[in-house]
């Protein structure tokens, strides 16, 4: 294995990130996973659009997206695979111990791994814990995940891959990893951005492909959907079958199999689509 660090190419062994790092000493960095399928990565100009707007977001330095953009064809050429997940992270860099950035410049890691296709179905759980719709860091994507991790092992806890969020004001707001779309009498709808969610990439892809509504909802909603789905980047669009233990079909209902087949032929068709 091969990845970035540094400027180059570096074997995993010996590839090297500095102890008093921002991004490991304080989670001061962002970053973006990106699906790759035979070494073609998925959506790239968008992730790295909005890796753009987290840095701006945080007060990092503006990346060099042509750099990024040569890190990630290196990783992926040395590094062939059917499908993989390729993380991009951009830090702090080198800074003393607090919260003062450094004078050293960020750190560019771009780095891969194999995964491979999820099931069209899963289940999810909510939790007690609430996204801050009004904080520093809503709406970016940064490497201070703790959160998403405690909701993470509380839902495999519960036999489930994915675990939901409401809001600080109890609207629905999103997963640890992943956006949720609910159909109500027939429609499609999906929370908006002032909920506190991320701006998914494959959000905003199945919102234009789709036709879905961006509405304000209360987290309860989740009880009387007639079908619930996520998205994310490694899910694509994955059906929920089971809701804190509550069963919801047996399988793809028939708006997100549509969804589904519809995300499948439009990526298919053009592996980097553009923002409209």
């Amino acid at each position: 294995m091969k990845v970035w660090v540094g400027g180059a190419l570096s074997e995993l062994e010996d590839a090297r990130v500095s102890v008093l790092d921002h991004g490991m000493t304080v989670g001061d960095g962002i970053f973006e996973t990106v699906k790759a399928v035979h070494g073609r990565p998925f959506a790239l100009t968008r992730h790295l659009e909005r890796l753009a707007r987290s840095a701006e977001g945080l007060g990092l330095p503006e990346p060099d997206l042509d750099e990024v953009r040569r890190a990630c064809a290196a990783v992926l050429a040395a590094n062939p695979m059917p499908l993989g997940r390729l993380r991009i992270t951009y830090t702090g860099g080198l800074s003393p111990l607090g919260s003062d950035r450094g004078t050293d410049g960020p750190t560019l890691v771009v780095a891969i791994g194999e995964t491979s296709r999820r099931p069209d179905t899963t289940s999810v759980v909510t939790v007690p814990w609430t996204r801050n719709e009004r904080g520093a860091l809503t709406g970016l994507k940064t490497t201070s995940y703790a959160e998403n991790v405690v909701a993470l092992a509380r839902a495999h806890q519960h036999g489930a891959s994915e675990a939901l969020f409401a809001n600080t004001v109890g609207r629905l707001c999103e997963g640890t990893g992943s956006n949720v779309f609910v159909v109500l009498d027939g429609e499609l709808h999906t929370p908006p951005l002032a909920s506190g969610c991320l701006a998914g990439v494959t959000r905003a892809l199945t919102v234009e492909w789709t036709g879905a509504k961006e509405t304000d909802l209360p987290l309860e909603v989740l009880d009387g959907a007639e079908e619930v789905f996520l998205t994310s980047t490694l899910r694509d669009v994955q059906a929920v079958v089971r809701l804190d233990g509550r069963g919801i079909g047996e399988g793809p209902g028939p708006v997100a199999a549509k969804a589904m087949r519809v995300f499948e032929e439009r990526a298919a068709a053009d592996p980097d689509p553009k923002s409209v």
